[in-house]
Protein backbone atom coordinates (compact mmCIF):
# COMPACT_ATOMS: atom_id res chain seq x y z
CA UNK A 1 0.00 0.00 0.00
CA UNK A 2 2.92 2.37 0.70
CA UNK A 3 3.92 2.02 -2.98
CA UNK A 4 0.43 3.03 -4.10
CA UNK A 5 0.57 6.17 -1.94
CA UNK A 6 3.97 7.04 -3.49
CA UNK A 7 2.48 6.54 -6.96
CA UNK A 8 -0.46 8.85 -6.13
CA UNK A 9 1.98 11.47 -4.81
CA UNK A 10 4.25 11.42 -7.87
CA UNK A 11 2.83 14.53 -9.66
CA UNK A 12 2.82 16.52 -6.39
CA UNK A 13 5.97 15.24 -4.64
CA UNK A 14 7.71 18.62 -4.46
CA UNK A 15 4.52 20.36 -3.37
CA UNK A 16 3.94 17.85 -0.54
CA UNK A 17 7.50 18.36 0.77
CA UNK A 18 7.07 22.14 0.79
CA UNK A 19 3.59 21.74 2.31
CA UNK A 20 4.99 19.97 5.39
CA UNK A 21 7.12 23.01 6.15
CA UNK A 22 4.25 25.47 5.51
CA UNK A 23 1.83 23.40 7.58
CA UNK A 24 4.19 23.40 10.55
CA UNK A 25 4.63 27.17 10.21
CA UNK A 26 0.84 27.64 10.15
CA UNK A 27 0.56 25.98 13.60
CA UNK A 28 3.27 27.91 15.39
CA UNK A 29 2.48 30.22 18.32
CA UNK A 30 4.18 32.21 21.08
CA UNK A 31 3.22 29.62 23.71
CA UNK A 32 5.97 27.06 24.40
CA UNK A 33 3.52 24.33 25.46
CA UNK A 34 1.52 24.73 22.26
CA UNK A 35 4.66 24.50 20.15
CA UNK A 36 5.67 21.33 21.97
CA UNK A 37 2.28 19.75 21.20
CA UNK A 38 2.24 20.89 17.56
CA UNK A 39 5.78 19.54 17.04
CA UNK A 40 4.48 16.21 18.32
CA UNK A 41 1.52 16.41 15.89
CA UNK A 42 3.85 16.97 12.92
CA UNK A 43 6.12 14.06 13.84
CA UNK A 44 3.17 11.63 14.24
CA UNK A 45 1.25 12.62 11.11
CA UNK A 46 -0.56 10.06 8.92
CA UNK A 47 -0.49 9.61 5.13
CA UNK A 48 -1.84 13.15 4.56
CA UNK A 49 -4.41 11.97 2.03
CA UNK A 50 -6.48 15.14 2.41
CA UNK A 51 -3.78 17.65 1.38
CA UNK A 52 -3.01 15.29 -1.51
CA UNK A 53 -6.61 15.74 -2.72
CA UNK A 54 -6.19 19.54 -2.51
CA UNK A 55 -2.99 19.55 -4.61
CA UNK A 56 -4.18 16.99 -7.17
CA UNK A 57 -7.49 18.83 -7.72
CA UNK A 58 -5.58 22.12 -8.13
CA UNK A 59 -3.35 20.47 -10.76
CA UNK A 60 -6.40 18.99 -12.46
CA UNK A 61 -7.44 22.50 -13.53
CA UNK A 62 -4.23 24.55 -13.32
CA UNK A 63 -1.20 25.06 -11.13
CA UNK A 64 -0.45 24.87 -7.42
CA UNK A 65 -0.45 28.43 -6.01
CA UNK A 66 0.27 29.98 -2.61
CA UNK A 67 -3.49 29.90 -2.08
CA UNK A 68 -3.41 26.11 -2.67
CA UNK A 69 -0.85 25.71 0.13
CA UNK A 70 -3.00 27.83 2.45
CA UNK A 71 -6.07 25.78 1.54
CA UNK A 72 -4.26 22.49 2.20
CA UNK A 73 -3.02 23.82 5.56
CA UNK A 74 -6.58 24.88 6.52
CA UNK A 75 -7.86 21.39 5.73
CA UNK A 76 -5.09 19.67 7.67
CA UNK A 77 -5.61 22.00 10.64
CA UNK A 78 -9.33 21.11 10.73
CA UNK A 79 -8.63 17.40 10.27
CA UNK A 80 -6.01 17.40 13.04
CA UNK A 81 -8.31 19.36 15.38
CA UNK A 82 -11.14 16.86 14.90
CA UNK A 83 -8.80 13.91 15.57
CA UNK A 84 -7.59 15.56 18.79
CA UNK A 85 -11.17 16.23 19.91
CA UNK A 86 -12.32 12.73 18.86
CA UNK A 87 -9.67 11.11 21.04
CA UNK A 88 -10.98 13.08 24.03
CA UNK A 89 -14.63 12.17 23.29
CA UNK A 90 -13.77 8.49 22.68
CA UNK A 91 -11.36 8.38 25.65
CA UNK A 92 -8.79 6.97 23.25
CA UNK A 93 -5.15 6.90 24.34
CA UNK A 94 -3.54 5.73 21.09
CA UNK A 95 -3.52 7.26 17.62
CA UNK A 96 -1.54 5.58 14.78
CA UNK A 97 0.39 3.56 17.41
CA UNK A 98 1.49 6.75 19.18
CA UNK A 99 0.06 8.05 22.41
CA UNK A 100 -2.76 10.52 21.75
CA UNK A 101 -2.48 14.14 22.91
CA UNK A 102 -5.02 13.59 25.70
CA UNK A 103 -2.96 10.61 26.91
CA UNK A 104 0.22 12.69 27.08
CA UNK A 105 -1.14 16.09 28.16
CA UNK A 106 -4.63 15.31 29.59
CA UNK A 107 -8.07 16.26 28.26
CA UNK A 108 -8.10 19.96 29.09
CA UNK A 109 -4.95 20.68 27.08
CA UNK A 110 -6.13 18.40 24.22
CA UNK A 111 -9.47 20.28 23.94
CA UNK A 112 -7.71 23.67 23.98
CA UNK A 113 -5.16 22.54 21.37
CA UNK A 114 -8.03 21.35 19.14
CA UNK A 115 -9.75 24.74 19.55
CA UNK A 116 -6.47 26.52 18.75
CA UNK A 117 -6.01 24.51 15.53
CA UNK A 118 -9.58 25.31 14.41
CA UNK A 119 -9.04 29.02 15.06
CA UNK A 120 -5.76 28.93 13.09
CA UNK A 121 -7.56 27.43 10.08
CA UNK A 122 -10.05 30.33 10.13
CA UNK A 123 -7.33 32.96 10.67
CA UNK A 124 -5.27 31.57 7.79
CA UNK A 125 -8.11 32.41 5.42
CA UNK A 126 -9.07 35.82 6.90
CA UNK A 127 -5.44 37.01 7.15
CA UNK A 128 -5.09 36.51 3.39
CA UNK A 129 -8.68 37.54 2.51
CA UNK A 130 -9.42 34.07 1.10
CA UNK A 131 -13.12 34.53 1.81
CA UNK A 132 -14.19 31.83 -0.66
CA UNK A 133 -12.04 29.30 1.24
CA UNK A 134 -13.38 30.64 4.56
CA UNK A 135 -16.92 29.87 3.33
CA UNK A 136 -15.91 26.28 2.52
CA UNK A 137 -14.17 25.57 5.84
CA UNK A 138 -16.90 27.21 7.95
CA UNK A 139 -19.52 25.01 6.28
CA UNK A 140 -17.27 21.97 6.72
CA UNK A 141 -16.75 22.52 10.48
CA UNK A 142 -20.51 23.00 10.96
CA UNK A 143 -21.41 19.86 8.99
CA UNK A 144 -18.84 17.67 10.73
CA UNK A 145 -20.21 18.74 14.13
CA UNK A 146 -23.80 18.17 12.99
CA UNK A 147 -22.91 14.70 11.67
CA UNK A 148 -21.34 13.66 14.97
CA UNK A 149 -24.33 14.94 16.96
CA UNK A 150 -26.84 13.31 14.59
CA UNK A 151 -25.05 9.98 15.03
CA UNK A 152 -25.08 10.34 18.83
CA UNK A 153 -28.77 11.26 18.84
CA UNK A 154 -29.73 8.30 16.63
CA UNK A 155 -27.44 5.85 18.45
CA UNK A 156 -29.56 6.24 21.58
CA UNK A 157 -32.68 4.94 19.84
CA UNK A 158 -30.94 2.72 17.25
CA UNK A 159 -33.45 3.99 14.68
CA UNK A 160 -31.00 4.74 11.86
CA UNK A 161 -32.48 4.24 8.40
CA UNK A 162 -30.34 3.95 5.28
CA UNK A 163 -31.11 7.59 4.38
CA UNK A 164 -30.06 8.83 7.84
CA UNK A 165 -26.88 6.71 7.66
CA UNK A 166 -25.94 8.38 4.34
CA UNK A 167 -26.55 11.81 5.84
CA UNK A 168 -24.37 10.98 8.88
CA UNK A 169 -21.42 9.73 6.81
CA UNK A 170 -21.78 12.59 4.31
CA UNK A 171 -21.45 15.11 7.14
CA UNK A 172 -18.96 13.24 9.33
CA UNK A 173 -16.50 12.03 6.66
CA UNK A 174 -17.37 13.01 3.10
CA UNK A 175 -17.76 16.73 3.78
CA UNK A 176 -14.03 17.14 4.60
CA UNK A 177 -12.91 15.32 1.43
CA UNK A 178 -15.45 17.39 -0.54
CA UNK A 179 -13.87 20.53 0.95
CA UNK A 180 -10.38 19.35 -0.14
CA UNK A 181 -11.49 18.99 -3.75
CA UNK A 182 -13.47 22.23 -3.81
CA UNK A 183 -10.60 24.20 -2.22
CA UNK A 184 -8.15 22.69 -4.74
CA UNK A 185 -10.00 24.20 -7.71
CA UNK A 186 -10.97 27.43 -5.88
CA UNK A 187 -7.24 28.08 -5.34
CA UNK A 188 -7.14 28.36 -9.15
CA UNK A 189 -10.10 30.78 -9.22
CA UNK A 190 -12.63 28.17 -10.39
CA UNK A 191 -16.17 29.34 -11.08
CA UNK A 192 -19.16 28.22 -9.02
CA UNK A 193 -20.13 25.35 -11.35
CA UNK A 194 -16.64 23.81 -11.32
CA UNK A 195 -16.36 24.22 -7.53
CA UNK A 196 -19.72 22.44 -7.12
CA UNK A 197 -18.64 19.63 -9.45
CA UNK A 198 -15.45 19.03 -7.46
CA UNK A 199 -17.39 19.19 -4.21
CA UNK A 200 -19.63 16.38 -5.58
CA UNK A 201 -16.54 14.41 -6.62
CA UNK A 202 -15.17 14.67 -3.08
CA UNK A 203 -18.52 13.78 -1.54
CA UNK A 204 -18.86 10.57 -3.59
CA UNK A 205 -15.24 9.65 -2.80
CA UNK A 206 -15.79 10.28 0.91
CA UNK A 207 -18.98 8.19 0.98
CA UNK A 208 -17.13 5.25 -0.60
CA UNK A 209 -14.26 5.75 1.87
CA UNK A 210 -16.53 5.61 4.94
CA UNK A 211 -18.48 2.56 3.74
CA UNK A 212 -15.12 0.80 3.27
CA UNK A 213 -14.23 1.74 6.87
CA UNK A 214 -17.53 0.30 8.10
CA UNK A 215 -16.88 -2.97 6.24
CA UNK A 216 -13.68 -3.52 8.25
CA UNK A 217 -15.87 -4.26 11.28
CA UNK A 218 -17.01 -7.49 9.64
CA UNK A 219 -13.72 -8.65 8.17
CA UNK A 220 -11.40 -10.74 10.31
CA UNK A 221 -8.69 -10.13 7.71
CA UNK A 222 -8.55 -6.40 8.41
CA UNK A 223 -5.11 -5.12 9.37
CA UNK A 224 -6.38 -1.82 10.70
CA UNK A 225 -5.67 -2.99 14.24
CA UNK A 226 -9.36 -2.48 15.00
CA UNK A 227 -10.98 -5.56 16.58
CA UNK A 228 -13.79 -7.15 14.57
CA UNK A 229 -17.26 -6.25 15.85
CA UNK A 230 -16.17 -3.05 17.60
CA UNK A 231 -18.94 -1.00 15.92
CA UNK A 232 -21.55 -3.46 17.18
CA UNK A 233 -20.08 -3.29 20.69
CA UNK A 234 -20.34 0.51 20.48
CA UNK A 235 -23.92 0.19 19.12
CA UNK A 236 -23.00 1.90 15.84
CA UNK A 237 -25.49 1.15 13.09
CA UNK A 238 -23.59 0.89 9.80
CA UNK A 239 -24.79 0.03 6.28
CA UNK A 240 -24.29 -3.79 6.32
CA UNK A 241 -26.28 -4.02 9.56
CA UNK A 242 -28.99 -1.49 8.60
CA UNK A 243 -29.66 -3.32 5.32
CA UNK A 244 -29.72 -6.77 6.98
CA UNK A 245 -32.21 -5.67 9.65
CA UNK A 246 -34.40 -4.05 6.97
CA UNK A 247 -34.75 -7.22 4.86
CA UNK A 248 -34.94 -9.84 7.63
CA UNK A 249 -38.01 -11.36 9.33
CA UNK A 250 -39.66 -9.63 12.30
CA UNK A 251 -38.55 -12.45 14.62
CA UNK A 252 -34.88 -12.21 13.56
CA UNK A 253 -35.00 -8.42 13.64
CA UNK A 254 -36.17 -8.43 17.28
CA UNK A 255 -33.54 -10.99 18.26
CA UNK A 256 -30.64 -9.10 16.65
CA UNK A 257 -31.86 -5.72 17.91
CA UNK A 258 -31.71 -7.30 21.35
CA UNK A 259 -28.09 -8.32 20.63
CA UNK A 260 -27.17 -4.70 19.77
CA UNK A 261 -29.11 -3.22 22.69
CA UNK A 262 -28.41 -5.59 25.55
CA UNK A 263 -25.84 -8.17 24.50
CA UNK A 264 -23.38 -5.96 22.58
CA UNK A 265 -20.59 -7.03 24.95
CA UNK A 266 -21.34 -10.73 24.64
CA UNK A 267 -18.67 -12.13 22.22
CA UNK A 268 -20.85 -15.10 21.22
CA UNK A 269 -23.88 -12.95 20.36
CA UNK A 270 -21.72 -10.37 18.50
CA UNK A 271 -20.03 -13.12 16.45
CA UNK A 272 -23.44 -14.62 15.67
CA UNK A 273 -24.70 -11.22 14.45
CA UNK A 274 -21.61 -10.72 12.25
CA UNK A 275 -22.18 -14.13 10.63
CA UNK A 276 -25.88 -13.32 10.13
CA UNK A 277 -25.04 -10.02 8.39
CA UNK A 278 -22.61 -11.86 6.09
CA UNK A 279 -25.01 -14.71 5.23
CA UNK A 280 -27.93 -12.29 4.67
CA UNK A 281 -26.04 -10.34 1.99
CA UNK A 282 -25.45 -7.24 4.15
CA UNK A 283 -21.77 -7.05 3.18
CA UNK A 284 -22.45 -7.63 -0.52
CA UNK A 285 -25.08 -4.87 -0.48
CA UNK A 286 -22.69 -2.39 1.18
CA UNK A 287 -19.91 -3.27 -1.30
CA UNK A 288 -22.30 -2.64 -4.22
CA UNK A 289 -23.30 0.78 -2.82
CA UNK A 290 -19.64 1.65 -2.15
CA UNK A 291 -18.73 0.83 -5.77
CA UNK A 292 -21.66 2.94 -7.03
CA UNK A 293 -20.33 5.97 -5.15
CA UNK A 294 -16.84 5.25 -6.52
CA UNK A 295 -18.21 5.08 -10.07
CA UNK A 296 -20.05 8.41 -9.67
CA UNK A 297 -16.74 9.98 -8.62
CA UNK A 298 -14.95 8.39 -11.61
CA UNK A 299 -17.62 9.70 -14.01
CA UNK A 300 -16.91 13.26 -12.84
CA UNK A 301 -13.15 12.73 -13.10
CA UNK A 302 -13.47 11.44 -16.66
CA UNK A 303 -14.94 14.79 -17.75
CA UNK A 304 -11.46 16.30 -17.33
CA UNK A 305 -8.65 16.01 -19.90
CA UNK A 306 -6.08 13.28 -19.32
CA UNK A 307 -3.21 14.40 -17.10
CA UNK A 308 -0.85 13.11 -14.39
CA UNK A 309 -3.13 14.60 -11.73
CA UNK A 310 -6.18 12.83 -13.18
CA UNK A 311 -4.28 9.51 -13.27
CA UNK A 312 -3.32 9.94 -9.61
CA UNK A 313 -6.91 10.72 -8.62
CA UNK A 314 -8.05 7.55 -10.43
CA UNK A 315 -5.48 5.52 -8.46
CA UNK A 316 -6.68 7.27 -5.29
CA UNK A 317 -10.28 6.21 -6.03
CA UNK A 318 -9.22 2.57 -6.40
CA UNK A 319 -7.11 2.82 -3.26
CA UNK A 320 -10.10 4.13 -1.27
CA UNK A 321 -12.06 0.91 -1.73
CA UNK A 322 -9.20 -1.62 -2.02
CA UNK A 323 -7.15 -0.54 1.02
CA UNK A 324 -6.58 -3.00 3.84
CA UNK A 325 -6.54 -0.34 6.61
Amino acid sequence: MANIVEEIKRPINDEMKLFEQKFYESMQSKVALLDKVTRFIVTTKGKQMRPMFVFLCAKLVGEVTEKTYRGASMIELIHTATLVHDDVVDESFKRRNFFSINALWKNKIAVLVGDYLLSKSVLLSTDHKDYDLLGVISRTIREMSEGELLQLEKARKLDITEEVYYEIIRQKTATLIAACCEIGVLSNNADEALAKKMMDFGTFTGMAFQIKDDLFDYLSSNVIGKPVGIDIKEQKMTLPLIHTLKITSEKDRKYYFDTIKRYNNNPKRVKELIEFVKSSGGLDYAITVMKEFQQKAKDILNEFPDSEARKSLHIMLDYVIERKF
